[in-house]
C-alpha cells in the first residue's frame, strides 16, 4: 500500500448540516429560543453519523443581524439550544459555523453584517474554513445535508456530495416554488434517510 493511501485511510468522512429545516423545525426567524425544536429522529441521525466517525459540522446562513432581527448573541443562544437537544440524544457537533452577513443589495441593514462576503452559502467559505480548521478530515469524502437549492450548490462549489432533504423547504424547491430545482446526489425524506445513505457512501468510498 502506497503512502498516500495509507494517509487518505486515516482521514475521517465529514458531513456539513444546514440547520433550519434540516435539523430543526423550519420556523422562519426563531426570535424565542424554546421555539428552535428538533425533526423528529434528528438527535439519532447525528447519533448514527457520530458512531461511524463521520465528522458532523454545522454549516448555517443566520441573517438575522444583518436584518437587525436580533444580535449576533441570540445565533449562539440557539445554537447553545440545538446542542442541548442533540445531547439528549446522546449526538453532538464536531463544529459550528455560521454566517451572519447579508449584503445592502440582498437586504442587509445593520452594520457590520450589511456585507458581501464569501461565507454565505452557496459560497465555500465556511466549508473551506473548516478544512482549514478541523485537522483530519477527508476532503474526498465530504457531503452536504441541506434543504435548500443553495445548499446543493454550497456542495457543488466544495466538490461535495449533495444531499437534499424534504423537509423544510425541500419538496418546494423539487416542485418550483421556492429557489430554483436541482439534481442532488440523493434526495431523502429527512436527515434521518439521508444520514443511513451518508454512512453506507462513506464507507464504501473508504474501502
Amino acid at each position: 500500500m502506497s503512502t498516500s493511501s495509507q494517509s487518505d485511510r486515516s482521514l475521517r468522512p465529514v458531513v456539513f448540516l444546514d440547520r433550519d429545516g434540516t435539523l430543526n423545525i423550519e420556523a422562519g426567524y426563531i426570535r424565542d429560543v424554546q421555539n428552535l425544536n428538533l425533526i423528529q429522529g434528528a438527535g439519532e441521525a447525528v447519533k448514527k453519523m457520530n458512531d461511524a466517525g463521520i465528522v458532523c459540522v454545522l454549516t448555517t446562513n443566520q441573517t438575522g443581524p444583518a436584518r437587525g432581527y436580533y444580535p449576533e448573541s441570540h445565533i449562539h443562544a440557539l445554537h447553545e439550544r440545538l446542542i442541548k437537544l442533540l445531547a439528549e440524544h446522546g449526538a453532538k457537533l464536531d463544529a459550528i459555523y455560521y454566517c451572519p452577513h447579508l449584503s445592502p443589495e440582498e437586504g442587509g441593514k445593520e452594520a457590520p453584517y450589511n456585507i458581501a462576503c464569501d461565507c454565505r452559502k452557496p459560497g465555500p467559505g465556511m466549508i473551506e474554513r473548516a478544512f482549514r480548521e478541523i485537522s483530519g478530515i477527508d476532503r474526498g469524502n465530504c457531503y452536504v445535508v441541506g434543504d435548500k437549492a443553495t445548499d446543493i450548490d454550497f456542495a457543488r462549489a466544495c466538490s461535495c456530495k449533495g444531499i437534499l432533504v424534504e423537509t423544510g423547504f425541500g419538496l418546494d424547491v423539487q416542485d418550483g416554488k421556492y429557489q430554483w430545482r436541482v439534481e442532488p446526489d440523493f434526495q431523502a425524506g429527512s436527515i434521518v434517510e439521508a444520514a443511513d445513505w451518508i454512512i453506507a457512501s462513506a464507507s464504501a468510498r473508504a474501502d
